[in-house]
């Protein structure tokens, strides 16, 4: 294999890889749609064009056939008359008109079969592109699905879910140590001074309680000699019995 033909290839390769990787399957059959729709105005043209050759051929060929009745007419009259120089000025121009009128025909009905095929493959153009749009736009909308789902595997090749476990665990060490600072401060709070003042106020109504308790014991004459003086003593325990003297 020669250098040149090595080059050449390898350049090949290159511009046509950079050109596939730009190409975008959507633009470019959008662009196939519009330029299929494009062309019909030019088409419709050319039918109108060959349809109308026949239509002037048509006329063209009732001209002369009512020029050939008249010259008939014409030539029979000059005949009756006895002009026959005039009869046969009539007869070249009716030869004439016959050999227009043969070859008008002939046109008329080429014309006639180029107008039914004309016809036929502008509609066999239009079939086709609406068969061709069809396929255009379900490939479209398929290369739409592949772009997401490319975007969503690269999305999904992109989220990496060790960095955010690990965000996920500093925020819940967070979360702990702000509850376990609440929860410290409400203990705190249940053994602040008001609780405090609420027991020393609980044991002075249980004092005055025992005072009362040892009133009524004195004016009962429960108590013994020498008693009254004596410092209140707290109140038995449920289930304990004083002793006896």
């Amino acid at each position: 294999m020669g250098l040149w033909t090595r080059v050449k290839r390898s350049m090949r390769a290159l511009f046509g890889g950079i050109v596939e990787a730009t190409e975008d399957p959507e633009l470019i059959l959008q662009q196939t749609i519009r330029d299929m729709r494009d062309r019909i105005p030019d088409l419709n043209n050319s039918v109108a064009q060959v349809m109308a050759t026949e239509k002037l051929l048509a006329k063209n060929k009732d001209r002369l056939e009512t020029q050939v009745v008249d010259l008939d007419s014409k030539i029979k009259a000059s005949v009756k008359m006895g002009r026959d120089d005039i009869a046969t000025a009539y007869i070249g121009q009716l030869q004439q008109a016959q050999v227009d009128l043969q070859r008008t025909v002939h046109q008329h009905e080429h014309s006639q079969l180029a107008s039914k095929q004309a016809l036929k493959a502008r509609d066999n153009y239009m079939l086709q592109m609406q068969r061709r749009t069809a396929e255009a736009m379900q490939l479209i909308n398929q290369s739409k699905q592949a772009k997401l789902q490319e975007q969503l595997a690269q999305t999904m090749a992109s989220f990496q879910i060790g960095d955010d476990a690990s965000t996920f665990d500093e925020m819940r060490d967070k979360i702990d140590r702000r509850a376990a600072a609440a929860e410290a401060r409400m203990q705190l709070g249940s053994t602040s001074v008001d609780n405090q003042m609420q027991e020393i106020e609980k044991e002075a109504m249980d004092m005055q309680l025992q005072d009362k308790l040892l009133a009524y014991k004195r004016e009962m004459g429960l108590l013994p000699e020498g008693s009254e003086s004596a410092t209140p003593q707290a109140l038995p325990a449920q289930g304990e019995t004083t002793p006896q003297s």
